[in-house]
């Protein structure tokens, strides 16, 4: 692949690696002892159940393992929730998965996070660091396994919200990666999405356990700064840093937490960018 006309991202492979790890093994901790009711239930996500979102994560490990897409004899893409191409392989592996119990399911999940496993720590660094398709558009492998993170990470809550059962700890090492890889698309979300004008600065704060500040500058197009130097920024968003996950993820609805979101300086772009907070494909 022709290198990106941005800057390969150039992440540790070690701290990735054991993210991505413990975030697996979280998700099989959770889905252990499921009844069958409860991978039946639903989720956030239209269409999907916890099998379903479990289904997903499965497919896309297997895809990254090298084996093949299944074909359905269904047209997918008609799907109400399937709205573009990256969700149409989705929901083939997810309608490929739904006749299985959730039982084998997580076996299944255990047997391709294992493989993943063994595969991932044999990469060496020039394959790591290569540029590659991502779901974020040409970059490094491990900026894809960054994205995996998140991608997990998002749907452990998924399951949990479903199942009602809120992480005893919302801390760790994949939390903090899953929020790098948002931060990293902030500047994407407040320049084009949220509108906002250039010479706009943009202050994303964080709360709660998993608290940071997301700084955008907007300079002809977004961009994420360690800070503004000596100036204040222009917009400020104050809210919980899982919320602020939920709402990019669009898992849930901003009409419902509105009151929970505070608001500074220009108040009319920093309501703008959250109205277009969902970034998520």
């Amino acid at each position: 692949m022709s290198s990106p006309s941005r800057p390969v991202t150039q992440l540790d492979k070690t701290a990735v690696v054991e993210a991505l790890f413990a975030e697996w093994h979280t998700i099989g901790d959770l889905l252990a002892g499921l009844g069958e009711s409860d991978w039946q239930a639903a989720t956030s996500l239209p269409g999907w159940t916890v099998h379903d979102v479990t289904a997903h994560m499965v497919g896309t490990e297997s895809m990254l393992a090298g084996m093949d897409m299944p074909q359905p004899d269904v047209d997918v893409s008609v799907f109400e929730h399937v709205r573009n191409d990256i969700g149409v392989l989705n929901e083939r592996w997810v309608l490929e998965l739904r006749t299985i119990s959730g039982a084998e399911l997580r076996d299944r999940f255990q047997a391709v996070t294992a493989e993943r496993r063994a595969a991932l720590t044999a990469m060496g660094d020039d394959e790591w660091n290569q540029v590659t398709a991502t779901p974020a558009g040409p970059d490094s492998y491990g900026r894809f396994m960054r994205v995996r993170i998140f991608d997990c990470w998002m749907h452990e809550h998924d399951i949990r919200d479903a199942l009602g059962r809120p992480a005893s700890d919302p801390t760790g090492a994949p939390a903090m990666l899953a929020l790098d890889e948002m931060a990293a698309s902030m500047g994407f979300v407040v320049g084009k999405l949220g509108g906002a004008p250039d010479g706009s600065r943009v202050s994303i704060v964080l709360t709660g356990p998993l608290g940071r500040t997301i700084n955008v500058a907007v300079e002809g197009r977004g961009k994420v700064v360690e800070d503004f130097g000596d100036a204040e920024p222009t917009a400020t968003i104050t809210l919980d840093a899982l919320l602020f996950a939920r709402l990019a993820g669009g898992r849930v609805a901003l009409a419902e937490h509105a009151d929970e979101i505070g608001f500074g300086g220009d108040g009319e772009v920093a309501r703008r960018v959250v109205d277009h907070l969902n970034y998520v494909i």
